[in-house]
């Protein structure tokens, strides 16, 4: 009010034109201050609400995928800790359990056979890779094959299995899906192989060289193939044992 004052006394000695113009232009002055810090609190309100939407966001996103998580969808990669115990492995990822019974129930196929497989396939690494293959020992020539996740499923044989089963969205990532994978291969080798689905050694023998090698006996002249199905059904009965003994058999 003082500086209102001020401005009109020291124009009060021009002329009335002047006077005029120079109440105008501080009439301006103080409605563009007004204007300015109008926009200028909005501007605040806005950032406010745009943090706060965000934050909204964020904090849906991690509810979204802990849910995931627990129902096994999501996985870091990292397997469980001890891979020598199956009690500890399904203790530590009841997730897993879930999946092994579900896949029994549906398929047949023992909880401790298809852990003693997916141990010696990815060792439970949810998105494990072939090597990579490298020219010269230097230039990278591409991975082995197209197998990956728990099952090591090549990539032809998964999206036949998806076709043939009608699970389009399943992922080799994914502990349920790639255990209903291994039960539906392990069925088919049953009826084409006549490989009971309890016998580990030679449905593994089979999930590795395919059905058709094994029904070639290609498994005969590997030596190296055969020590390591016979160390897939030691884990087996090993894993079983266990079970049994913790009551999740």
């Amino acid at each position: 009010m003082q500086q209102s004052r001020a401005c009109f006394l020291a124009i009060s000695g021009h002329s009335n034109g002047q006077s005029l113009i120079l109440l105008l232009l501080l009439g301006r002055q103080k409605s563009a201050k007004r204007t300015f810090g109008f926009f200028s609190f909005s501007g605040i309100i806005s950032k406010k609400r745009a943090g706060l939407k965000i934050m909204k966001k964020a904090i849906l996103s991690g509810i979204f995928f802990l849910i995931l998580g627990s129902c096994g969808v999501v996985s870091s990669g990292t397997p469980p800790r001890n891979l020598d115990n199956a009690c500890a492995i399904v203790q530590q990822r009841p997730n897993y359990l879930r999946a092994f019974k579900a896949t029994e129930r549906k398929w047949g196929v023992p909880v401790h056979v298809q852990m003693a497989i997916i141990h010696q396939e990815s060792s439970f690494r949810s998105n494990a890779k072939t090597p990579m293959r490298y020219f010269l020992g230097v230039i990278p020539r591409g991975r082995q094959s197209s197998a990956f996740g728990y099952a090591q499923a090549l990539d032809g044989t998964w999206e036949e299995y998806k076709a043939k089963t009608g699970r389009f969205i399943a992922r080799r990532s994914n502990i349920r899906d790639a255990t209903d994978f291994m039960g539906w291969y392990m069925n088919n080798t049953k009826k084409r192989n006549g490989i009971a689905l309890s016998d580990t050694k030679n449905q593994y023998l089979a999930y590795h060289e395919g059905q058709t090698g094994f029904a070639r006996g290609t498994h005969r002249r590997k030596s190296w193939l055969l020590n390591v199905a016979n160390k897939v059904k030691s884990r087996a009965s090993m894993y079983n044992r266990q079970l049994r003994q913790c009551g999740r058999a």
